[in-house]
Order: structure tokens, then sequence, then C-alpha cells
């Protein structure tokens, strides 16, 4: 918006229409943008379109700043009560009695409705007082905003305070937004011959013979809007760490640990922008590093079940936000839960399995094999087994080419019995 409002001066344009369809966003962003309204020598028109968008919360804020404020039919604006992205705030400890009365806690809907008539809203808590300070705040910052522009402050106050909305129609009747119009054509039509104040001088907008540009986000915006979608930065951070760690196991591989470390980076650049609880991400990287290792280092599912614990609580609070659409989808967090579930219970099916074969290797694995007995003996003696000769001991009499069946191994001597005489 900042690069759009700066482009627009330099082209020498007439006008900046805003078009608006948002549920809020972050303060300091919202700031950037009414600092570059504010401070703009192009006249700024913020249009809610098209019919059915919204300009809730932050989207209010610039609605108020904007030289000139539009909404199409069937939009709506206001609820532009602050709200942490970290949550609501924890109550304060029960302390020890103070000489100094401490009022109640007040409710947190700090509407004028939110009591009945005649009852006396409760004073704050301590725990609130940071509440109390953000949302005071906001209100002298928009009643300021609509001072300055002519527009219903009391109203916008509301909007704040008890979170307010309106419809366009009703937003025009109480002198919140300047006009209505179905589109752009009428837009421009009806603002025409319009009087507006820039710094200390008053303009006259002529909108009838404009031509229209219509800027479109550029591709360092798009993709910034796509890494910063949590979802998008929770896969990522998978694929990350995935990478690394396979990287680390089997080390040369080099395309794990190429792509991880990029797309690590990544996610790293979008949890600054995102609300991320440490000890989530802590939990998720937990979870798959140990549930990597069951590949590597068989458990029976030790690793794999407590890993895929740790790993479903992290993703569940990683991001510490009760804001819609700020946080991992829980659908995806269950199909990734699951595929990693059965990748475990195959791990541990072919260990067990693995378990009831019969020893393939080293001298228990010759126990039940057959010999050749190659010379008569009583007590010691010697047999062929696998090519070779051995030493053996029988407590039968044997022949020569008699076969006998290997009962146990004690160092280089067969213990064996006879299984078939030669003929």
């Amino acid at each position: 918006m900042v690069r759009g409002l700066e482009a627009a001066r330099h082209d020498g344009s007439r006008l900046v229409v805003l078009e608006l369809d948002t549920p809020g966003g972050l303060d300091s962003a919202m700031r950037d943008i009414i600092q570059a309204i504010l401070a703009s020598p192009v006249p700024v028109v913020s249009y809610v379109s098209p019919q059915g968008a919204r300009a809730a919360s932050a989207g209010t804020y610039i609605l108020y700043a904007s030289h000139v404020a539009a909404m199409a039919p069937a939009t709506n604006l206001g609820a532009a009560t602050p709200v942490s992205i970290g949550g609501e705030p924890e109550p304060a400890p029960p302390s020890a009695p103070s000489p100094i009365a401490k009022p109640p806690r007040e409710p947190k809907d700090n509407s004028p409705t939110g009591s009945p008539p005649g009852d006396a809203a409760p004073p704050s808590a301590p725990g609130s007082t940071m509440e109390r300070k953000v949302v005071n705040d906001a209100v002298a910052y928009i009643r300021g905003l609509a001072e300055l522009r002519g527009r219903n402050a009391d109203w916008a106050e509301q909007a704040v305070r008890g979170a307010a909305s309106l419809s366009s129609t009703a937003a025009l009747e109480q002198k919140v937004i300047d006009v209505i119009a179905r589109d752009l054509p009428e837009l421009l039509a009806r603002i025409d011959g319009r009087e507006v104040r820039i710094d200390d001088r008053t303009v006259k907008l002529a909108t009838r013979e404009l031509t229209v540009v219509r800027v479109k986000p550029d591709w360092r915006t798009q993709l910034l809007a796509v890494i910063t979608n949590p979802t998008v930065a929770y896969g990522l951070m998978l694929i990350g760490i995935w990478g690394l760690l396979l990287e680390g196991y089997n080390p040369g591989a080099v395309l794990p640990g190429v792509a991880g470390s990029i797309c690590l980076l990544i996610a790293l650049f979008a949890f600054q922008i995102l609300s991320v609880n440490y000890a989530g991400l802590a939990l998720v990287v937990l979870g798959t590093g140990m549930i990597i290792s069951e590949f590597f280092f068989p458990t029976y599912g030790s690793l794999g079940i407590g890993g895929l614990i740790a790993f479903v609580v992290g993703s569940l609070i990683l991001f510490d936000t009760d804001v819609p659409g700020m946080s991992v989808g829980r659908p995806l967090i269950g199909a990734i839960a699951t595929v990693g579930g059965l990748m475990i219970a195959g791990i541990v099916y072919l260990a067990t399995r693995s378990m009831r074969r019969p020893v393939a290797t080293g001298t228990q694995s010759m126990i039940g094999e057959t010999a050749e007995v190659v010379a008569d003996f009583t007590g010691r003696g010697r047999v062929r087994y696998g090519g070779e000769l051995w030493n053996a001991r029988s407590d039968t009499a044997l022949r020569s080419g008699d076969l006998a069946r290997i009962v146990r191994v004690e160092g280089l001597t067969l213990w064996v019995e006879p299984t078939a005489r030669a003929p």
C-alpha cells in the first residue's frame, strides 16, 4: 500500500481508490497504511467492494482515515475492538490484602449495551489494565481520525469499545461513510466535484473523465502473503525439520539438507510475523526427531508413539492465538498424525515379525540343521556341515556316512544325534 501511494505520487495520479475486503490485520501494518494515507498528496478513496465484502477491525480505521469513505451495497464495517493475537491475558494471581482498595474485575464485553439498563458496570481488575490501555488508545486514535475527516466519532468509539458494526446503508445514514456506489464507475461519478482537505488546502475532485489503472499486488507481496499463511509456514517447517534430520542420519545425501535448510529458513521468517508458541515449536521438533529415530533405532514403538504424541500436542499449540485464520487446521494435523501413526505401526509390525523368524546367522542358526558323519566314532568325532569339518560329540555311536541333527553348539563343537543311518 505504501509503495502504491508513492508510485501514484510519482506518476502524477489524481486519485487513488483502495478496494477493501478485510477481516482486519496487525495494528502496526494498519498504522503504516494510515500514516501513508494521511501523508499522501493524492486523495485516497477507500471503497469496500464488491458486494458482500467487509471492512472489519483494521479496515474500519482505514476507512475513517481516507479522504473519501465509500461502500458497495450489502457490505459492512465495524467490530474494531483490538484483539491480541497472543490470546486473552491471564488474570492476575490473588495477592495478600492491601490497605488500598482494589475494584472488582470488569467484564470482557465493553459494549455499552453489555449490561441491563440501570446496572452499574463493575470496575475493572488489575489484570485488565493492559486491555484497557489498548482499548483506550484505539478509541483515541479512531476518534482523532473521525474528527479529522468530519465523520461520526461517537459511533467509531462504539465500534472499538463494543465491537459495533453497521451495514453500508446504516453507515451512510449515521455519517460514518460518504457515499454508496455499486461499482467503480458509479463511485467516480458520485464523488465528482466533492471537496476534500489535503494538509491545509482544499482539493476539488474531478473524476468523471479519469482513466482507471488497476494496480495488482506485486510478486513480492503475493509471495509474502503465501509464506505467512500459518498452514504454509507449518508445512515448510515440517519439510525443513525432516530434511535436516534425514541429512543427519544419511550424511552426503545433500538434497534433503539443501531443501530442508531453505524451507526451514523461510518458515522461521514467517514465524517472525505469526504468533508462535515456542513450547509448541519445540514439541514439534522433538516429536519429529523421535519419529524419524524410530526408523533407524527400532524401539518397538516407544520412540514413535512418544514422538507422535509430542508432535500432535505441539502442532495444536504452535500458534498461540484465537484469531480466526491464524492457526493450522486440525484436519491437516490429524492427517499428518495418521500417516505418521501408520508408518510407526508398520515399523512395529516388521520388527515383531522379524523376531518370530528363525535365526539366520551365527551359531544359533545351525541348531536343527543336518550334518554328515565323516568317520565312525563313539562320544567324540568329526562331522561335515556347510562344506566345513567340525568337531562333534554324541551320546550315540555313529558310523561314517550317517546323517546327524545338530542339537546344540558349544564353542567349536557340535552336539549331534542320529537322524538317518548310512546304508
